[in-house]
């Protein structure tokens, strides 16, 4: 079968100007061009019936304002997409936070354009991840106690630990397991989350540094929560000087998300001269960071290899623990939350603190913020 042959614009313009021009026959220019004549024919009129165009004013006008329509609609959605892309540097990086923002019954934007705005596979939308084993939720819950007692302990160190318990474990399954808690032991002091190569790690400002007033350093961090039937993770937001918990959230997830929300409610109570998280993906994210310096505090983050750069937060995680998670072994989300409400209203006016001189961090906070 002969492939049938395809012409440019151009070139059938170009044979027929050379038919119109009349000095040649359309034979010959068919010859000299090699198409059919009946071609020659065709185009030749098409330029006569529709060449007067051209030159039709109202035509050009109306073309000129097509061209600019589409012009101006190419730069909006230049812009569209730059300020898309702009948006979704400032979304949550886990899918389990987008997944959040999705809403299914949406009556307009449907559940693929709305994975596609945020950036999210419609595969990871629909994931469910399958849930952990009863051995490795007791696996976890032995490992988080020990880590309260012990937060230096890496993967190695609690592989030990848990075969001197009875459970023949190896160190893959531990290191999963505590990278799942978010506390994989990247260095001496475990890290409740990955560290991000490409957010930026800022200087740890307080070594050597006293705390002698309220709002001078306030500090977060997250921790994982057992339950009876699953886990959850904890973050609060704390002031140095009075130990006051300013705010605080729980996730079933390690997004972004909630640590963003605890860092905007407490901020409502006051602001901080230098604000001190470890470096953890949640809190080098820039949608973190850039609350923190347009409201133009100062940043600080733990070093590596310092395990008491945060030992605050630290010492509040094992208060809680051991006075109310450990005891209560929740079984359902809203049950911890609420149990969280009334232990961090104990905790804030109620119970004293020895370094407050058996004042409580309430009586402290807020009678020197007035």
């Amino acid at each position: 079968m002969t492939k049938r042959r395809q012409f440019t614009a151009k070139f059938k313009f170009q044979i027929a100007l050379a038919a119109l021009k009349g000095t040649q026959t359309i034979n010959e220019v068919a010859g000299h061009y090699e198409v059919h004549p009946r071609q020659v024919k065709q185009w030749k009129s098409h330029l006569q019936e529709q060449g007067n165009e051209v030159f039709n004013e109202k035509a050009w006008k109306e073309q000129r304002a097509q061209a600019e329509i589409e012009a101006n609609l190419y730069e909006q959605i230049g812009r569209l997409q730059v300020e898309l892309a702009w948006l979704k540097k400032k979304l949550p990086e886990s899918a389990s936070a987008k997944r959040l923002l999705i809403e299914a019954d949406h009556a307009e934007v449907s559940i693929r354009r709305q994975c596609d705005l945020l950036g999210l596979n419609r595969t990871s939308y629909y994931y469910q991840p399958a849930p952990e084993t009863e051995l490795n939720l007791t696996l976890m819950e032995l490992i988080d106690k020990e880590y309260t007692e012990h937060p230096f302990y890496g993967r190695r160190q609690m592989t030990t630990y848990l075969r001197n318990q009875g459970y023949m474990v190896n160190p893959k399954r531990v290191r999963r397991l505590m990278q799942k808690m978010g506390l994989e032991a990247l260095y001496p002091k475990p890290s409740t989350t990955q560290v991000n190569q490409d957010h930026r790690i800022y200087p740890y400002l307080l070594r050597g540094v006293k705390i002698t007033r309220l709002n001078q350093v306030w500090s977060t961090d997250i921790t994982y929560v057992p339950m009876a039937h699953g886990f959850m993770y904890l973050t609060a937001v704390i002031d140095w000087y009075s130990r006051y918990v300013l705010a605080w959230r729980l996730s079933n997830t390690l997004d972004t998300l909630f640590c963003i929300e605890a860092l905007q409610e407490a901020l409502l109570l006051g602001r901080p001269e230098i604000f001190n998280p470890d470096q953890g993906v949640q809190f080098t994210a820039e949608a973190f960071t850039s609350i923190l310096k347009s409201a133009e505090i100062q940043i600080s983050m733990d070093g590596k290899g310092r395990a008491l750069d945060n030992i605050f937060v630290e010492r509040l995680w094992r208060t809680v623990k051991y006075e109310d998670i450990y005891l209560k072994r929740y079984e359902t989300v809203p049950a911890l939350d609420q149990g969280m409400n009334k232990y961090f209203g104990f905790y804030k006016d109620e119970r004293p603190h020895s370094s407050l001189g058996d004042r409580t961090p309430a009586l402290v906070y807020l009678a020197t913020s007035r």
